[in-house]
């Protein structure tokens, strides 16, 4: 008596059952998935505002809002809700510019450079300005 002939959803389930190894075939048919870590997202974000105009330096996140954060000593603290990035930038500017036009700034270059790079959508970029660094004359 012949067997009915199997579909090919059918073999490929009998094959993975009876075989702990992947076939090659099940790779190839998905693009794969890219993780980003939290770190690169305070690389990115610490780079762009250290080279906006400016800014002298980054400041240290303050001890309360700071514990147990990633990037808190770099200045930065980030947030991830609902696919997009809330940042807090921490920084002391150079005493010779309009603060007001260097967050704006920073803004405008983080929320760009994180858009760009990651392809993740920006919320909000809120600067803390904790200092004015003045040079010795």
């Amino acid at each position: 008596m012949a067997q009915p002939a199997q579909s090919a959803g059918e073999k490929k389930a009998k094959r993975k059952k009876s075989s702990p190894i992947t076939p090659v075939d099940d790779y190839i048919s998905g693009p794969g998935v890219t993780t980003i870590a939290p770190e690169v997202l305070i690389t990115i974000a610490r780079l762009t505002t250290l080279d906006t105009p400016g800014v002298s330096r980054m400041n240290p996140v303050p001890g309360a809002v700071s514990r147990f954060r990633r990037g808190a000593a770099d200045g930065i603290v980030l947030e991830i809700k609902n696919d997009s990035v809330i940042a807090d930038l921490y920084v002391v500017v150079k005493n010779d510019v309009n603060m007001r036009e260097v967050s704006r700034n920073i803004q405008h270059n983080v929320r760009r450079a994180i858009s760009e790079m990651v392809g993740m959508q920006v919320g909000r970029v809120n600067i803390h300005i904790e200092d004015i660094e003045f040079t010795p004359v």
